[in-house]
């Protein structure tokens, strides 16, 4: 029993000290390229082993006593493993190779860079140079600090009056001062008030549009355009004219000072069309080219000898395992890329409508590695097509066979959906159920409630409140 316990108390320490090193490799993994380089990076601080863009490594002086011996022949397959990685890196960029001027015109664009200004600093600019009381300024700019993101006030004027103690006709006069700055409709209290505010300072205080928002807002959402007609005494066709012109205001007017919502990405993949094929190339641009430092020999030289060569060797050992992880990742991803390819020629040939449904298990099962590991491996990945940059786990779909036989996917079929949809009749727009029937016309059979869940997914509102009057 005894010996039992010490074999499972080994085992237990040899997935300890395992953990860590599989843990980075599936960090590796997963982690988008531009985010892998600050990760290496870092790496080339913490690990003075480990260079970028360094000589070739000679092995002459890496020791002579007999006891560096198993060190020699360990730093000597790290050489050869350096040697690959730096002829698959080199092999990589040949179909994109870097101009000289690359890095100073990165490094511009870096510079270039300024922090983007916060609505509470537009406003508070803005309150700086207004001529008005210390005393109204000090309430504005509470009412300032108060502004959400979508240029709506936060806190109600009675909450404040009653909180602070701040008589209402001060906060009215602090409110009226905010309302009047840029952008037009800030510091409203609500939807209404922010789209009034804009109407009022277009001079259409006595307009049809103030009228409709002021006193029929929830029937303009719901398109319920007869209905207001006859309450206002108009014919439809104003109330759609009307419609039109507030669909023009700005219902958020402080968002355009929120953060960036952008993304941008560097694709990891790139497929492009070379003769009859179609051939997957990696984007190895952005990760630094690394290898073994000569400086580990001045590093064994000082210091305790023993001591010294032990932190080297650890050293070594992890700068190994990054360059390895790094190949490894490199490779997997290709892999998986190019299996992606093979099974979406359609795609690439007439873009969305062709998409197949694929799943990971399938991918998985070709490659030669876990469904897991897939997943990992497209996570936060894009690929550039001749269609555009997509996120690999985009081409991963759901899908249907048509009465011929023919597999598409579900984002062909909400492509198709949108088609419809767009080319539909205004007046007389498709229900879900008329677009049940369109479909089945076309060979797909799906059920009404999947269409109505697509539909939603799209943002594409209801047949009623599609119609045009």
């Amino acid at each position: 029993m005894p010996e039992q316990r010490f074999d499972q108390s080994q085992s237990l320490l040899q997935q300890q000290s395992i953990a860590p090193q599989m843990q980075q490799s599936l960090q590796l993994l997963q982690t988008p390229t531009l985010e892998l380089r600050q990760l290496v990076q870092q790496e080339l601080v913490v690990n003075p082993t480990l260079e970028e863009e360094s000589t070739d490594i000679s092995l002459e002086d890496a020791g002579s006593n007999s006891e560096d011996d198993e060190f020699d022949r360990e730093f000597a397959e790290l050489s050869q493993l350096d040697e690959e990685w730096r002829e698959y890196m080199t092999q990589s960029r040949v179909s994109s190779p870097k101009r000289d001027d690359a890095d100073e015109r990165h490094q511009f664009v870096m510079d270039s860079i300024v922090e983007p200004i916060t609505l509470q600093d537009h406003l508070m600019n803005q309150l700086s140079f207004a001529e008005i009381p210390v005393k109204i300024r000090e309430i504005a700019a509470i009412l300032i600090g108060n502004i959400g993101e979508n240029g709506f006030l936060q806190i109600s004027l009675e909450d404040l009056c009653f909180d602070m103690g701040i008589p209402i006709q001060d906060l009215e006069a602090a409110k009226s001062l905010v309302q009047s700055f840029d952008p037009v409709g800030i510091g409203a209290l609500d939807l209404r008030d922010c789209l009034l505010i804009q109407l009022e300072r277009l001079g259409k205080h006595h307009s049809l549009e103030y009228r409709i928002i002021d006193h029929h807002l929830d029937d303009l959402a719901r398109k319920r355009y007869p209905q207001i007609a006859k309450k206002l005494s108009v014919s439809p066709e104003q109330i759609t004219k009307a419609a039109e012109f507030i669909a023009t205001l700005d219902p958020r007017p402080g968002s355009r000072f929120g953060e960036d919502t952008n993304t941008y990405v560097t694709p990891d993949v790139t497929v492009e069309r070379i003769g009859d094929e179609w051939l997957v190339s990696m984007n190895s641009e952005q990760i630094p080219r690394l290898r073994i430092s000569n400086a580990y020999k001045d590093l064994m030289a000082s210091g305790s000898g023993r001591e010294a060569k032990a932190y080297i060797r650890d050293k070594i050992r992890a700068g190994k395992f990054l360059i390895k992880s790094i190949h490894q990742r490199q490779q997997t991803i290709q892999s998986i890329a190019t299996e992606i390819v093979a099974r979406q020629e359609g795609f690439l040939e007439q873009g969305p409508s062709r998409l197949k449904p694929m799943n990971m298990a399938q991918i998985a099962e070709k490659v030669g590695v876990h469904e897991t590991t897939v997943s990992r491996a497209v996570s936060g990945k894009y690929m550039a097509t001749p269609h555009g940059v997509y996120e690999m786990k985009y081409f991963f779909t759901t899908g249907y066979e048509t009465e011929d036989g023919e597999s598409l996917s579900n984002t062909s079929v909400k492509q198709t959906l949108g088609e419809m949809i767009s080319s539909e009749n205004p007046k007389k727009p498709y229900s879900d159920k008329c677009l049940v029937e369109e479909l089945e016309k076309r060979g797909i059979k799906i059920a009404r409630r999947t269409v109505a869940k697509y539909r939603e997914e799209m943002n594409i509102l209801p047949s009623h409140m599609r119609r045009s009057y």
